[in-house]
């Protein structure tokens, strides 16, 4: 069966977590890695790393995160603050019995990811960056909007079916390093926008990306091993400004930082056969044990 849009959502399953349901993917057999997306993506982006990790030995839990994907999109503005998706995020979880696993985040997956590890450090055991918002050095949004009327005309732009086409190929054209999409695969990331996912990213642009937290104290006590997948092309978010901290604060060996030269801002598009290579040379110690 072909990975379309209707048939990714026919893998999810659903959870009640506070503010609504949460759509999910948990597939596979095996030490357990939760992957957690940015905006305006959800797990339809790691589709195919799904598949890659499955067929590696691991089970892959990989939710669409309140306002995004297959999720509920409520009305509201706070209830998309941080604190809330990282509170969502350990709900998930709890519900599935999962007491630690491995983690991924992307985009600004990695602040609702700081905001998990500041209430539970211990649940993480193995952490991978794939382009993701850590510090303001190396931080490049394509805009930062105050809270008003012309932000919120901007951000509904992305609900209208005829405008959130134009916006999301604009936003996937910047992210990706010359590669073209299939329509099908497009469609993965604008239908959520036409369902409300528009209101998610209203919250991103006017308040988590306009004054980043400063995570460094959640980094520097981690203690738990990282490693780095970015792509080198990211016009977003950028690795060379802020390598020396995250590095420093995350205690990232240079063996474990893999820059890949050809790959832009949403590289599990581009080289999700790469990535789970290097994921699985990462973790699979676990697997033996």
């Amino acid at each position: 069966m072909p990975l379309t849009s209707a048939t990714h959502r026919s893998r999810q399953k659903r959870q009640h977590v506070s503010g609504g349901e949460l759509a999910y993917v948990d597939e596979g057999q095996g030490p357990v890695i939760l992957l957690v997306h940015g905006i305006p993506s959800s797990s339809w982006m790691f589709r195919k790393l799904i598949l890659e990790l499955v067929a590696q030995g691991f089970r892959v839990v990989a939710p669409d995160m309140l306002g995004f994907g297959a999720s509920d999109k409520p009305q509201g503005y706070e209830i998309y603050d941080p604190r809330r998706q990282a509170q969502r995020l350990q709900e998930l979880m709890e519900a599935l019995d999962i007491d630690s696993w491995y983690h991924l985040c992307h985009d600004v997956g990695g602040v609702w990811t700081w905001e998990l590890l500041r209430e539970v450090p211990l649940k993480i055991e193995k952490l991978v960056l794939l382009n993701t918002i850590i510090y303001e050095e190396g931080f490049r949004p394509p805009m930062r909007f105050s809270r008003n009327v012309w932000s919120r005309f901007y951000v509904s732009l992305y609900h209208w079916r005829l405008t959130a086409r134009m916006m999301i190929d604009a936003t996937l054209k910047n992210g990706l390093n010359g590669q073209k999409l299939s329509k099908a695969e497009k469609e993965g990331y604008w239908q959520p926008m036409c369902e409300g996912g528009h209101r998610g990213i209203f919250h991103f642009f006017t308040q988590t990306c306009h004054k980043l937290e400063d995570y460094r104290p959640v980094l520097q006590n981690l203690g738990v091993p990282a490693m780095v997948i970015w792509g080198a092309k990211d016009p977003m978010l950028q690795w060379q400004p802020q390598a020396d901290r995250v590095m420093a604060d995350l205690n990232i060996p240079k063996e474990q930082v893999h820059i890949l030269a050809e790959a832009s801002h949403f590289i599990p598009e581009e080289q999700s056969e790469e990535i789970a290579e290097l994921m699985g040379a990462f973790l699979r110690p676990r697997l033996g044990s």
